[in-house]
This record gives C-alpha cells, structure tokens and sequence, in this order.
C-alpha cells in the first residue's frame, strides 16, 4: 500500500472523547518516534503524515512539526502536484506554525488535503492554494526499516527472546509476541509493528536477562514434562519388570512385547535359537524408552532454565 492508501484507511479516525485518548493516534506518535507524548491533544498532523509514510516503508521526519517537511524528499511544483504529494501550508502567526496532510487534489484555488488533526480528526479539508509553503514527493528517502521481518526473528532469538518461533518472515502471531516481549523489557510502545525505533533498539540492545530463578526451576504444569515422567514411569517399570519377570502391568506389556517378537522370530523360523534372550530384548527397549525420557526432560528444563520457553 502506498502512503496515501494508508491514509485513507484513517478516514473518520478522531481524537478520543473528553479527557480519553485514541490509541489508535497515540500510536501514531510512538511509530516516529515520539512515544513520550500521552494525550492525543498534541498537534498530531505530522505524526499522522509520518506513521503512514514509516507504515508504507519510507523515513519521515521522525519529527512533530509540520514544516519539518519542507526540506523532506523532493520539491514538487505546485501546478505538478499529484494525489499523494504532501502539501505544507501556514497556519498561526509563528515561523515555526504549519500543518502537513497528503494531497487528495486541487482545484482551481482549493487545494484538498487528506490529513490529521483536522478538526480533531482524519478528514479532507480544503485550503488555499496560495497558503501552500511547498509539495514535497517521496525521492532519495532512504528505506525506514533495512531489516525483514526474518532479520528482526533472527536478532530476537539471538536476544534470546524465543517467543519468536521458527524464523520464516513471516509477521505471525509469535513473532508479534516476541516483539511485544523485547518493547516490554526496553520500555517501548507496546505496538507489534517493525518500525525505526524498533530497529535502532534491536542494534543496541544486549542480551534478555534471565531471571535467576528459573536458573534451577522447573516449568509449572508443563504437559512435556508430564508426558515424559509417564514415559520415565513406564520404562522404569518395563525395566523392572523383564529383568524381574514379576506379575503387573510391567509384566504385561513386557509379555506383550516377548509376545511380538516371538511371532517374529517364528517368522523367520529362528525362534528356538533366539527365545532365551527376547526378555533381554525386552529390557533394553524398556531400557531405551527411559533414556530417551530422560534426555527429553533434561532438554526441556534447559530450555526453561535459559530462557527459551516460558
């Protein structure tokens, strides 16, 4: 989507009624940088331009001042102007005073302009051609965001924020989580979007501290470790069972398994020679079954214990 098709995908957004805000323009701020501000009362016109220019994978001015992007991209004449060039014009009586918006169209006198903060709101409105200060359009504006979405996987897992999942750039569910996770713990705008700020964070963020208390705990009502501690308990008991040839469930599925490999071998018309040693057969695949168990629990309580599991 282009800047301008984002844009008008906020037609009728407002400002929030009476002293709440809009999250939806609080975002706005936060994407170019601007998290500190908390009412969506701040002149926001150039926070709604940039968050759909950084949403559509071009840099803003990062900047909440209008004329900001009077030296942004380059300089268009005005009887050139397309739908989607942006337009700055005066507004109030000081030098820095201005309002930004995207160019729907004009006519004759009247230049029509998509933008925010227009009467609290997202809108097209029309003002003089003559108050225009100058129509800048996208051209040496260096990318917003240089990494994929694979890139941002990659540099989360190597944080150590595992939330992410198989690194496949795609934007899904626990990649979102992740990015969520890493805004959290470096007091960013909780918003699951790869942005400027997101990228210049991963650059110079350090490793996700583990808290020390998962360095010898367990995961509590794990449904890994509890399936594997059925596995341990069932070939603990096989084990014990072939070796002791006692009566019990043990016992039961150690005969089912002499039971199979005796039709195996019968198969193979050996059963004779290899009868005395099916039970020693049973015990070592009891035997693997509890090692295998075991290496299963060790690799999920170091998973925990490091951070990559929850």
């Amino acid at each position: 989507m282009t800047p301008f098709d984002i844009a008008r995908s906020y037609l009728g957004t407002t400002e929030g009624p009476g002293i709440e805000d809009n999250p939806a323009i609080l975002e706005m701020y936060a994407s170019v940088g601007q998290d500190w501000v908390e009412h969506d009362s701040v002149a926001w016109c150039a926070a709604f331009v940039g968050h759909c220019l950084e949403k559509a994978g071009i840099k803003s001015t990062r900047r909440l001042t209008a004329r900001s992007y009077l030296s942004w991209g380059i300089l268009v004449d005005v009887s050139d102007a397309q739908q989607g060039d942006i337009g700055i014009i005066s507004r109030g009586s000081a030098s820095w005073q201005g309002h930004v918006f995207f160019i729907d169209r004009i006519e004759g006198n009247w230049v029509f302009g998509l933008g925010g903060n227009q009467s609290d709101a997202v809108n097209i409105k029309r003002y003089p051609v003559s108050k225009l200060l100058g129509v800048r359009r996208a051209g040496q504006v260096e990318p917003v965001v240089s990494l994929s979405v694979r890139d941002v996987q990659s540099n989360l897992r190597a944080l150590g924020y595992h939330e992410v999942g198989t690194i496949d750039g795609i934007l899904g569910p626990r990649t979102r989580a992740a990015i969520l996770a890493f805004r959290d713990v470096h007091a960013m705008p909780l918003v699951p979007v790869i942005d400027v700020a997101l990228e210049e964070a991963l650059a110079a963020a350090s490793p996700r501290v583990i808290d020390p208390k998962r360095s010898d705990g367990a995961p509590e009502a794990s449904r890994i470790l509890r399936a594997v501690h059925g596995q341990m308990g069932l070939g603990v008991l096989g084990l014990v069972g072939a070796l002791s040839a006692q009566a019990g469930s043990a016992l039961d599925r150690l005969e089912e398994v002499q039971t199979v490999a005796q039709r195996g071998l019968r198969v193979f018309g050996v059963e004779s020679g290899f009868a005395p040693i099916v039970p020693w057969l049973s015990a070592l695949l009891f035997a693997a079954i509890l090692i295998l168990a075991w290496r299963a629990r060790q690799a999920r309580l170091d998973d925990h214990r490091r951070g990559k599991t929850l």
